[in-house]
């Protein structure tokens, strides 16, 4: 099968990843590219250990069977069965759900989204949804411990006891940083509970709040500022507690069972400590750190929104893209309509037909 990694954003390649490395380890007969969507990426880590390329036309001249996509548009004049892998679990976001008519199959996290996305399979009648899990939960299983002996220097150095790890959203509208007090409780908040903030920001994050919370922590003994392109789950594998706003990596720590807090989230269905403002902090890291119920709602989120743990999810996505193509063929084309192929031309470019 010929495999088409699909990154149009940095994110997409921590979760693709696992697929490359899958098909590597196993010595699988797949032949697997990756498209590096140059406007937004500017370094590939992986350049000089797999095929890849950022030229679109080269992505079409190597006739990809399936094309992994962790995003919502991909290019519409690909071959390949288009499988839709997702980019989280931030399932309160209105663009999770909508259906741009670009896939023809959704690999879904779990049970929660398999309901949802079935539902709207049989509205629209043009995809198919497969429950595999997400590919970086492989991944997070194989790297579960690797990062425990820098977690320990960390704490050392620091004379601290635990990790406190600050990754809120980047969108204006959602984020928590410029809210009044945020940085002040963020610091009474660890030295009263003897923690080490560490803030990891997203990479679209305005620079004026990034530069501002980094000049903050240089000046504290008890923050941490990390470089906005470093792997956030590195630094979620070391946390104890996460705080955030409205972001999917609220979804990926409670699927490791640990406590989380979030500041005027704007998630309906909320199964974790939520304050309105800065000032509830330290209430809601009393009720996040020993209430039963707490508890309980974080295993809620790992049982419904993604409960396969167990190492195998990309087995169970090679498994199920080889299936549709055996059942279907190599689709060469998807029903768009004009707005959605002009999206398409406009993002990617147009490639030579052969």
């Amino acid at each position: 099968m010929r495999i088409l990694l699909f990154c149009e954003n940095r994110y997409a390649i921590d979760i693709l990843n696992p697929l490359q490395e899958y098909v590597t380890d196993n010595n699988l007969p797949h032949e697997v590219m990756w498209y590096i969507h140059k406007p937004k990426i500017s370094t590939f880590e992986y350049a000089s250990k797999v095929r890849w390329t950022n030229s679109i036309q080269e992505a079409y001249d190597f006739s990809p069977e399936a094309v992994f996509v962790p995003g919502n548009i991909v290019p519409y004049y690909l071959p390949g069965v288009k499988i839709q892998v997702f980019h989280g679990y931030a399932a309160e976001k209105k663009d999770h759900w909508i259906i741009r008519r670009y896939f023809d199959t959704y690999f879904t996290q779990g049970p929660y989204f398999t309901s949802h996305f079935k539902a709207l399979s049989e509205e629209y009648g043009d995809f198919e949804v497969v429950e595999t899990g997400w590919p970086k939960q492989d991944w997070i299983k194989r790297n579960l411990h690797t990062y425990d002996a820098e977690r320990q220097r960390l704490l050392d150095s620091t004379g601290r006891k635990r990790i406190i790890l600050y990754a809120p959203t980047f969108s204006p509208k959602l984020t928590s940083l410029p809210l009044e007090g945020m940085k002040e409780r963020l610091g009474e908040l660890a030295e009263r509970n003897d923690a080490l903030v560490v803030m990891k920001f997203h990479p679209l994050t305005r620079k004026e709040w990034a530069d501002e919370y980094r000049a903050w922590a240089e000046s504290k003994d008890n923050v941490m500022f990390v470089n906005q392109g470093e792997n956030i789950t590195k630094y979620q594998l070391m946390s104890d507690v996460l705080i955030s706003d409205t972001s999917s990596t609220v979804y990926e720590f409670l699927l490791l069972s640990r406590p989380v807090i979030t500041v005027r989230t704007i998630a309906k269905d909320i199964y974790w400590e939520n304050t309105a403002t800065p000032d509830g902090l330290e209430e809601a890291y009393r009720r996040a750190m020993n209430d039963p119920e707490a508890i309980a709602r974080r295993q809620w989120i790992v049982d419904n929104y993604d409960p396969y743990l167990d190492g195998h999810v990309c087995e169970r996505m090679l498994n199920a893209a080889a299936d549709y193509i055996r059942r279907h063929g190599v689709p060469n084309k998807r029903r768009l309509n004009l707005w959605r192929k002009y999206t398409s031309v406009k993002t990617f470019g147009f490639v030579k037909k052969k």
